[in-house]
Order: C-alpha cells, then structure tokens, then sequence
C-alpha cells in the first residue's frame, strides 16, 4: 500500500489525465523534488481547461502555493529530522483522487500530506456540479508533548453555475497546554485579520464548535487559536481574495509552529505531558473515525489514515 518514492528511468507525476513525464534516470535525491511538482503538472489537466481564463489563472495560482508549500515544509521538517524518508500512497473513490506523501523522523515523528483532485460534488454540499476542485493538508505530529499537533487545510473549487467555493482549517491539538506558544499562534492569526479589517470571530467561532455536521461528542478538542474557514467566504464579493487569504495566513501559521516544534524540542517534560499526548492523539482517531463528515464517511481510511494519523495511538 505504502510504497518509497521509486528508482525510474521514466517517472510519471501528476493527478492529470496526461501526467508530466520526466525522462532519464533520476538521481535518489531529487526524486522528492519530482513528486512534489504534481501540482505544477497539473495545469494541463482535462478538468481546468474547462474553466474560464480568469478561473484558470486562480486554478494555477493554487497549484502553485501547493508545490511551494510541498518544498518548504518537507525541506524543513527534513532538515529537523536530519535526513527524510518518504512514503507515498495513491487511492481514488469516486468523490476524489487522493495523492498521500508522509515522512517520519525523531523530531517530528511524523509529518504528511493529502492532495486530492475532486471529480464530483460531496454529499451534503448541495447540488452544484463540480467542475475543478483541491483539497491540501499538511498535519505535524511532533515528538515533544510539550506542542500539539498541526492539522492545516486549504480547499478552493470551481463550480459550473459559475460559484467560487473556499475553505480551510488551522488549528492545533494540543496536550499539555504551553500558553506563551498558543498565544504566539492566535497573535498572528489575529494580525493577519487585522491587516485586511476583517474580524476573525466568527472563523474562531467555528473552530472551537465545529459545524453541524461534525458529532459533538467525538470531536477534535482543538485550542481556539487559529481559524476555520469552513463558513462564509472572507471576502464574499472574491473568490480569489478569499483563497489568497487563506493561502497566507497558512503559510505564516505552519511556520511559526514549526519554530515552536524546534524550540520546544529538547525541553523538559514530565509523564503528565506525555499521558497529555496520547490522549489528543487519541482523540485525533476518534475525531476521524466518528464525527469529522469527510474522513468518517467520504475520504477513504487509506487515505486520511497515512496522512494525519499520529505515528502511535493509545488506549
């Protein structure tokens, strides 16, 4: 199921129907670099040459952000870790088809991704036909209890009747609670609202209580720091506002958790902390398997469990 990147003189990449293909024996060491330009490939694909030239270029713009996010975090983490080894994993259902690469390390146990290509509308999101749509997350499961984990998301679709869809989540998990970082994480969030005069209450709102669809009882318990974007656009009159947003305020919110995983990392702790720990990653699997509507009834457990399930779970 999960297999290492490969050792190819011919090596395809992308989701697209006519996959980018890169020619020659590649070296070991470049073959991350080579999966993570998926994205970039896609821009051939079937699905965005339906869109209009402006919907394209915020298609690209997406694309883009991915393979640039790809870079930097698995770059990162690598270099934290002293070294990557990758696993990667390909599944489809009929909502999406989902591309997994996770890395595992001492300091961040481990570390993955979920990019999946959308091919028809979700159950329960009315019914407007999809005509392109991306799902990105990137979820951290450091080896200090003293840092939760990330789970980070960022969705934009494309619809036929001509609708622009965004969303996302930022957001930890945490253990034991260390109030100087948590503080860090909701600063900047609320600094980044605050550069576009945009409140972030109701999108901290939805952090803390989830949505109507999510089961109370078995959900996530995430400190209320950071946002969902799994409501009204930020900017209702744009699409692309919206997205771009996000995109940002992602980018600054993975980094400055990296930092606090690398600060944090040789710190003290204490087995409270670690029965800390292992009660959020066990609420993490909970959370999956019984109240989040996506990986509980529409992503398949192939997919959302190599990319976001912590590297051990106790009960």
């Amino acid at each position: 199921m999960l297999n290492s990147l490969p050792r190819s003189p011919s090596i395809h990449v992308g989701l697209s129907s006519a996959p980018c293909v890169i020619a020659g024996r590649v070296p070991r060491l470049l073959l991350l670099v080579i999966f993570l330009l998926t994205a970039s490939c896609g821009v051939a694909d079937e699905r965005m040459q339906r869109l209009s030239p402006d919907k394209q270029a915020i298609a690209q713009q997406y694309t883009d952000f991915v393979t640039a996010m790809d870079e930097k975090y698995f770059g990162r983490v690598g270099e934290m870790n002293a070294g990557i080894s990758e696993e990667t994993l390909e599944i489809s259902n009929e909502y999406s088809d989902y591309e997994i690469l996770v890395t595992r390390g001492p300091v961040v146990e481990k570390f993955g991704r979920m990019l999946s290509e959308g091919k028809k509308t979700s159950p329960g999101r009315g019914d407007r036909v999809l005509t392109w749509g991306r799902f990105y997350s990137l979820d951290a499961h450091p080896r200090t209890p003293l840092v939760g984990m990330l789970h980070a998301t960022i969705v934009l679709q494309f619809f036929e009747n001509g609708d622009i869809g965004t969303g996302g989540w930022l957001g930890v998990m945490p253990g034991t609670r260390v109030d100087a970082d948590l503080q860090a994480l909701k600063a900047l969030t609320d600094a980044h609202f605050a550069r576009y005069d945009k409140s972030p209450d109701l999108y901290r709102e939805l952090i803390c209580k989830g949505t109507e669809d999510t089961i109370a009882y078995w959900r996530r318990k995430p400190a209320c720091v950071g946002v969902s974007f799994y409501g009204p656009p930020v900017f209702r009159e744009s699409g692309e506002k919206s997205f771009q947003f996000i995109a940002e305020l992602y980018d600054d919110f993975v980094g400055l958790y990296l930092d606090q995983v690398a600060a944090r990392d040789q710190d003290a702790y204490t087995p409270d902390d670690l029965m800390a720990q292992e009660t959020m990653r066990r609420q993490w699997l909970l959370d999956q398997l019984f109240s989040d509507p996506f990986a509980s009834k529409i992503v398949p457990f192939e997919a959302w469990g190599t990319a976001n399930l912590p590297p051990e779970v106790k009960f």
